[in-house]
């Protein structure tokens, strides 16, 4: 398959061969817009690329009249929504591209969505966490896959405050992923007789001197430290948090988002007995190890959960087209709305059609020591799991207005 960044040529491709099928351009077209080089590109950027580039190439094998009709395109956001909405509009405009995945910064993520809802083409977030965007701000192009920040809160705070870590001081990143995610994990953590005790603070972003907000936690002495940083900003908090002696004096780490890449950064011994909740990890079961060989083969290093998203978002989109016979923005959507699937990534899952917000099974996992591992990238011990139908968001406390 053909791979182009931004203001590359694009590729001629071939008319669609399946019966009375009709697809824009001739072809499908992948937008991918992320970190490729910032503070979140080890958990997305390249790798959520090769992902793409997989799941394409997968789907065509797979369905040979699509052989050499799906092409995908990566472009950098920068981490800077006026990028991403500026980016969004030439993909889907002078790029054509049919849909946009990944996006990874919750505000770069808001601002395509409101791209997609104008121009009225599909965006799938797998990398940004706000949970806006299957609520207050949800529109009919726009769906939300893999995590947000409701599903990180319900899942870790209310596991840690439910077997004894009552008293929380957190930090978070002075973006819309921040602030969204602090919100979260304070009503979690109150809805479960926990309590914060002094006002989350907000950290410049990105990030790399953390010491004053954790000298302040030594000072408070809650039973839990909450971060919601993420990528090199998180890295930053956990190196700190053990250079000041935080877990000797047995102030607990909370994660709001972890990420393999995270742990891989700093090995796995920094982050010992941090509690976090995520969609998928890579020796989860056989079928996520199987594929994730198959990644770790072709990019040198495991997965994170973001990179997986994007290979099962992919492989989601483009059977939905095939059902359609078309990528015309609104038909896949309807092809999309209501589907129910499991796969490698995603177990008992639903993208449920009144928010756009895809439904899985979670987990509770808390990293172990290195002399547990059983090779490299073996991190995480399962400590629950939270059904797909109480990991996010009720619809009864939705709200999501769908303008049709």
């Amino acid at each position: 398959m053909t791979t182009m960044r931004s203001g590359a040529a694009l590729c001629v491709l071939l008319a669609a061969g399946s019966a009375g099928a009709q697809y824009s351009a001739g072809g499908i077209k992948l937008g991918l817009l992320t970190d490729m080089n910032g503070v979140y590109s080890a958990i997305s950027g390249p790798g959520s690329q090769k992902a793409a580039e997989m799941a394409a190439d997968d789907f065509m094998k797979a369905n040979k009249e699509f052989a050499g009709k799906v092409t995908v395109i990566a472009v950098d956001h920068q981490n800077k929504a006026d990028i991403a909405s500026n980016k969004a509009s030439e993909m889907y405009d002078r790029l054509d591209v049919d849909a946009i995945f990944d996006t990874v910064n919750s505000a770069c993520a808001l601002a395509t969505s409101a791209i997609a809802a104008q121009k009225k083409k599909v965006f799938i977030d797998t990398g940004a966490g706000t949970s806006e965007l299957t609520n207050e701000k949800c529109n009919k192009f726009t769906f939300h896959y893999a995590y947000d920040n409701y599903m990180l809160a319900n899942g870790t705070g209310t596991t840690i405050t439910k077997q004894g870590g009552k008293t929380w001081y957190m930090i978070y990143p002075n973006y819309a992923f921040g602030q969204n995610l602090e919100r979260q994990f304070r009503a979690a953590v109150e809805k479960n007789g926990g309590k914060v005790v002094a006002p989350s603070e907000a950290t410049p972003f990105p990030n790399t001197d953390f010491s004053n907000y954790l000298l302040k936690a030594q000072s408070l002495k809650p039973q839990v430290f909450g971060t919601m940083q993420a990528g090199a900003d998180l890295v930053n908090v956990v190196k700190q948090y053990n250079e000041l002696g935080l877990k000797k004096q047995n102030i607990g780490l909370a994660i709001g988002l972890l990420f393999e890449s995270d742990v891989a950064a700093l090995g796995q011994d920094a982050y010992q007995g941090a509690i976090a909740t995520v969609p998928w990890f890579w020796n989860l079961d056989k079928a996520a190890t199987d594929w994730s060989r198959k990644f770790e083969k072709a990019v040198g290093k495991k997965p994170t959960f973001d990179q997986a998203a994007v290979y099962s978002a992919v492989t989601q989109y483009l059977e939905a087209v095939k059902r359609a016979k078309t990528d015309e923005g609104e038909k896949v959507v309807a092809q999309l709305e209501g589907r129910k699937f499991s796969d490698f990534f995603a177990h008992d899952a639903q993208i449920r059609k009144e928010d756009h917000r895809t439904i899985l099974d979670v987990y509770q996992v808390q990293v172990k020591p290195k002399s547990e591992a059983k090779e490299d990238g073996d991190y995480y011990k399962e400590i629950a799991k939270t059904l797909a139908d109480q990991a996010f968001t009720p619809l009864s406390e939705s709200k999501c207005k769908m303008a049709q």
